[in-house]
């Protein structure tokens, strides 16, 4: 007898041999049958729970292909700036945060994104040194890739107008009296980053059980964590603990490759819940903070071109290392942006590629978002995840033109021509870059509409990729990008028992609707993790 059945639904299984069925039946943790609801109920016993979906839409569970997880449980607890639309209103809420504080607290993460004021202009220190005498403060833009700080951070971390920027990184200085505005791109936060107190263990994981809780609201039952050794930690006593509701695959930085070969640690060694991806690195920094690397420079700025990222140097040292994993076995996932940074990666890859000879890598390139076309064929020919995050085209999409140019963005984030040219095409969220719904993703992947709704008809119309697509790339494919595809990915006899119910049926409505579409149930491993209370229901006690 089975455990759980559910009967009455569109269950849309990304089964090639049964893609859509009525009902299915789970014994513990694992699918043991689908099928019509008459069938299934033939499955069920005294102390079976059926749950009647009444039509409802249910898909495989949501696998976010790029998270920053433990930062998005603390950035949860944290001073929210994403939405400040002027200077006015920034300064308030940092200001409102410095007052909940006790004096000499940092004020952190933030996520702001100084293109969303009028005019789009990067604040300054001068902005909030007044309402922040007593705390330091380090918030970051909402890519990563650039914080401001006040002067007291500043001051705690030495920086002053003789500073010499690391490399991978910049200060950014006024122009009349060279002195440090406050923003800090890419390496040069981490001056600021070592002086800033690390969160206790138990911060961190009350930080992942929230962030378990956001991931379980909105379908997510398995996460690509890109992440760090000390975030492992985090995860391993959670673990224990049996407070995991969702499945970790975490990345760790690529400096850090020296344990994996000591070890002689495989990807994907671990428990079903937590298991050692690979490893993370990165090539250059983001469009909005203008450190992404392109051959021509920005159209906004004609002296910049981008940074390579800390991880490039010493010059060779990416090659080396990438060289190292794949002898030792290991998956990269390794962080691209700009046209240039891309090539030199694809370049790189190619090379290692054919010295060491064919095997199942799945190497990764993440974001992957502004390319030449000739480096989309490149991402075929070679095998590569696309791994990309949707919702960041709808965002970028209001202003990216004035930073690259209408030419350069024909081949912004090409999801369509990358699935053409034969790359597997995953999608994630960038957690906290962007939300972790993946509803909003398919949302932009199937729409293109940008945020501003001045591309009613789709920003780069012709990258506009399916439904049934978009979520085969939250689904079965980014099962695959973490060789996972046998245990999970589609609803399907013997795989795990992790799905989520929706309260709209995507296929049936139009795209626009899907941003109203809400998680009504979520399944990990045969348990319930989220739930509306007016859905579920036995029907025993009927």
């Amino acid at each position: 007898m089975a455990d759980t059945i559910l009967i009455n639904g569109h269950i849309w299984t990304a089964s090639q041999s049964a893609p859509e069925v009525e009902a299915l039946a789970i014994v513990q943790n694992r699918i043991v049958k689908t099928g019509t609801s008459s069938e299934i109920k033939r499955l069920a016993g005294p102390g079976t729970r059926v749950l009647d979906l009444q039509g409802r839409l249910v898909l495989p569970g949501f696998i976010d292909a790029h998270t920053h997880f433990l930062n998005g449980g603390l950035a949860l607890r944290s001073v929210r700036l994403r939405d400040c639309r002027s200077r006015e209103e920034f300064v308030s809420r940092i200001a409102a945060k410095a007052r909940e504080l006790p004096a000499g607290s940092w004020i952190l993460n933030g996520d702001w994104d100084h293109e969303q004021f009028s005019p789009p202009v990067l604040p300054t220190r001068e902005w909030i040194d007044a309402v922040t005498p007593d705390h330091p403060v380090c918030v970051n833009r909402f890519d990563g890739h650039m914080v401001l700080v006040n002067s007291l951070a500043l001051k705690l971390a030495g920086i002053d107008r003789k500073t010499v920027a690391p490399e991978g990184g910049e200060i950014v200085r006024d122009p009349k009296t060279g002195e440090p505005t406050g923003i800090l791109k890419d390496a040069a936060a981490d001056l600021v980053y070592a002086v800033i107190p690390a969160p206790s263990l138990e911060e961190k994981k009350e930080a992942v059980r929230i962030a378990l809780k956001e991931a379980a609201v909105h379908g997510v039952t398995s996460i690509h964590d890109m992440s760090d050794a000390s975030s492992f930690e985090v995860y391993q006593e959670l673990l224990s603990a049996g407070q995991l509701t969702a499945r970790l695959y975490v990345y760790i930085q690529i400096p850090e490759i020296d344990s994996f070969l000591r070890l002689k640690i495989k990807s994907g060694f671990g428990h079903p819940f937590l298991r050692l991806a690979g490893l993370k690195g990165f090539v250059d920094g983001s469009l909005g903070s203008s450190t992404a690397l392109f051959f021509e420079p920005y159209s906004d700025n004609p002296r910049a071109y981008g940074l390579l990222a800390s991880h490039m140097f010493p010059e060779g040292i990416m090659e080396q290392r990438l060289r190292q994993a794949d002898r030792a076995g290991l998956q990269v996932a390794i962080h691209a942006i700009g046209d240039r940074a891309n090539a030199i990666l694809l370049d790189m890859m190619e090379k290692i590629f054919a010295e060491n000879g064919p095997r199942d890598r799945r190497w990764r390139i993440e974001h992957c978002q502004h390319l030449r076309r000739a480096d989309i064929d490149r991402y075929g020919r070679l095998g590569l995840v696309a791994s990309v995050q949707p919702y960041h085209a709808i965002d970028d999409g209001c202003w990216a033109e004035r930073k690259i140019g209408p030419e350069r963005a024909r081949t912004t984030y090409a999801f369509k021509s990358l699935q053409q040219a034969g790359a597997v095409l995953v999608f994630g969220s960038d957690w906290t870059v962007a939300p972790l719904d993946p509803l909003t993703g398919i949302y932009a992947a199937v729409t293109r509409r940008t945020l501003d709704d001045k591309n009613p008809g789709g920003w780069i119309p012709e990258e506009k990729i399916t439904l049934e697509e978009a979520i085969r790339s939250y689904t079965i494919r980014a099962a695959y990008a973490e060789f996972s595809e046998k245990e999970k990915g589609s609803l399907e006899p013997g795989k795990l028992a992790d799905l989520v119910v929706l309260d709209r049926d995507l296929f049936r409505i139009e795209p626009e609707e899907i941003l109203k579409t809400g998680v009504v149930l979520t399944m990990v491993d045969g348990r319930i993790v989220h739930s509306s209370p007016d859905f579920i229901f036995d029907e025993k006690q009927k």
